[in-house]
């Protein structure tokens, strides 16, 4: 008789057993909660608690972060990768944490081979050139040299 009474029992107990298998199958995972995803060269806005008063970004390079009136922060992504924001408040306390992932542009670029060396061309709906990284440093350099020196020209002209 007890061996019935506890077959009997067992599927109850495993329907308890389950119930967190099906939570964590449902409910998303805190890590992707915890990650903000943006293009390189794209901003985007994110809310911190209002007593931030240190922020620290990980890789400099990947990700950058400003400041904004009311606990906004615009984050910008620099290069292609993962890294982490830290804010803290007077005290150092850690007030919030997130993971800052970049990737690639999402808009229509197309990248030209020649041989080892890559070039890069925003076409939205036409073809210009466009610096991303990875391009070669020859086509690189060329195409911030042409910025630099119409915006420089465009500085001058207003200026008159």
């Amino acid at each position: 008789m007890t061996a019935l009474f506890t077959y009997r029992r067992l599927p109850s107990i495993l329907a308890f057993a389950s119930i967190p298998l099906l939570l964590a199958a449902v409910t998303p995972s805190a890590h992707a909660a915890d990650t903000l995803t943006i293009a390189v060269d794209q901003a985007t806005l994110t809310k911190v608690p209002d007593n931030v008063a240190t922020l620290v970004i990980g890789n400099p390079l990947i990700a950058d972060v400003t400041a904004q009136p009311g606990g906004l922060l615009v984050v910008t992504g620099k290069g292609y990768g993962t890294t982490n924001l830290i804010a803290l408040d007077r005290s150092g306390a850690v007030l919030f944490e997130r993971n800052i992932q970049v990737l690639g542009p999402q808009d229509q670029i197309v990248y030209v081979y020649r041989g080892l060396n890559r070039e890069s061309f925003s076409c939205t709906p036409e073809c210009e050139p466009r610096i991303t990284l990875g391009d070669s440093p020859a086509f690189f350099d060329q195409t911030v040299g042409q910025t630099g020196n119409r915006n420089a020209r465009a500085q001058a002209g207003a200026g008159k």
